[in-house]
């Protein structure tokens, strides 16, 4: 691939390019991957990020929650990621039980998804995870952090809700949100939060924000790509769908088995002498 002659679409996509899209009001674009495929053709398409979400674990996996996605997933759909792409930075989920148990196993695991390829790594909370936050960055480990609707909790938080809809919880959404800044995160993603909360956020905050259900003010905007290409059966008022990936996979599915069962594949072009 030829380097991109535009300065805002580097050759290799740092966390300072990043910072320089806040700073000049250029968006940027973030998706979830978890394959060599689907990071290739992301990467030709200029998106800058790829996420390597715990949400493998409900895309990809089969699990009912992101909670069941285990430390050695993340670090097998990591490298998978990392070693297919040059150009996207690779920005991998810290697992459910990774980095609540301790400051120290926060750093080790960080460490092991690093070694695995990523550039950075995200983790969920405010206040409560900024030690951790600290320590990792202390560690050259750029962190990203997430706020708002935070699936690792989603038990505790009662479902799949809209966080920050009264004035103090929103109060506290933006404390948060400075206070991973102040410990040394470099961007902040925004999850189901009232467009007019995650505004007040990106306004507030020197780092990018990273929308998903937050409104068109973030910085930068990330989408599970199953739900953005049409692949799941999701369909969240905040999603588009680009495309319908799944229907084309299920007629070819269909055209596959009726010419098998119509002995119309494999044909002689199709055989070996």
């Amino acid at each position: 691939m030829n380097a991109p002659t535009d300065p805002s679409r580097p050759a290799r996509v740092r966390i300072r390019h990043l910072q320089d899209a806040k700073d000049t009001g250029r968006r940027f674009a973030m998706l979830t991957s978890y394959d060599q495929f689907s990071a290739r053709i992301f990467e030709s398409a200029g998106i800058d990020v790829l996420l390597v979400g715990d949400s493998v674990g409900t895309t990809v996996l089969g699990y009912d929650s992101t909670v069941h996605t285990t430390h050695q997933d993340m670090l097998t759909f990591t490298g998978a990621v990392a070693r297919s792409v040059t150009r996207p930075l690779v920005v991998a989920d810290l697992a459910f039980g990774s980095y609540q148990t301790s400051v120290a196993d926060a750093v080790t695991h960080g460490v092991e998804l690093m070694r695995a390829g990523a550039h950075a790594v995200k983790l969920e909370g405010g206040h409560a995870i900024t030690d951790r936050v600290r320590a990792l960055v202390d560690a050259g480990i750029p962190v990203m952090g997430h706020l708002g609707f935070t699936p690792q909790s989603v038990h505790a938080l009662g479902g799949h809700r809209v966080q920050g809809r009264d004035h103090a919880s929103a109060d506290r959404l933006a404390d948060e949100a400075l206070a991973l800044q102040e410990a040394g995160a470099f961007a902040v993603v925004l999850e189901l939060v009232p467009a007019a909360v995650a505004e007040r956020v990106t306004e507030i905050l020197q780092i990018p924000t990273i929308g998903i259900g937050a409104g068109p003010a973030c910085d930068g905007q990330v989408l599970v790509w199953q739900d953005m290409a049409g692949l799941s059966d999701f369909r969240g008022a905040f999603v588009r769908r680009f495309a319908e990936i799944g229907d084309d996979l299920r007629r070819a599915a269909t055209a596959y088995r009726e010419n098998v069962e119509g002995r119309r594949y494999p044909g002689a072009e199709h055989s070996f002498e």
